[in-house]
């Protein structure tokens, strides 16, 4: 049976986060009802990020330019680094106004069951950034999952022997949440309570 343009659409929307089939479905029917006024801007929105958009050479953000809007900004402590699983995690951060340091993402955390390793991970990249000599402070901001909590231990254990201070988020995370989905007052209280990494 050959695919239609609408099944092609419908299968790649069921790919995007928290859309199932049902919902993509609705999504793309919605598109057409407002073609003019948002599947249009829409895709041209789309295209411009796709040929603009591109991974902050020094941090792993998404820019325009590169370093990115973060890494560029003076007004940054660069003497403290956030390790934060995600961009998603480091805009959540970013959305808390907390934190005036700079940011590393790691691309994910350390899963057996997943098959990532540390070579999956910006974690040599990590150790090199910090053996610069600039940072003083590492702060590992990772969900409090299994795989967060194995990733920080991980992290902490790799950049020991270099003498920086090393802390994890505190008070506010709840276990088994996530960053992204917490609010701006739990992460404002969370960077605040941060105590060392044992």
């Amino acid at each position: 049976m050959k695919t239609t343009p609408l099944d092609h659409l419908m299968h790649l929307m069921a790919k995007l986060p928290g859309l199932g089939p049902r919902s993509a479905r609705r999504a793309v029917l919605d598109l057409l009802k407002k073609r003019e006024s948002v599947m249009l801007p829409l895709i041209t929105a789309m295209h411009d990020v796709a040929s603009t958009v591109h991974s902050c050479p020094s941090c792993g953000n998404w820019d325009v330019q590169e370093p990115c809007a973060v890494c560029r900004d003076p007004s940054r402590d660069g003497q403290m680094l956030c390790v934060v699983e995600d961009v998603a995690d480091l805009w959540a951060l970013e959305r808390s106004r907390a934190f005036k340091g700079l940011y590393h993402v790691l691309g994910g955390t350390l899963s057996a069951l997943d098959g990532i390793r540390p070579a999956d991970l910006k974690i040599d990249q990590l150790v090199a950034r910090v053996g610069q000599g600039a940072v003083r402070e590492v702060i590992l901001a990772l969900s409090a999952t299994v795989e967060g909590q194995t990733t920080a231990h991980y992290v902490a254990e790799r950049l020991q022997e270099s003498g920086v201070s090393i802390s994890r988020l505190a008070h506010g995370l709840p276990v088994g949440g996530e960053l992204d989905y917490l609010d701006d007052g739990t992460l404002t209280a969370a960077l605040q309570a941060r105590q060392k990494a044992s």
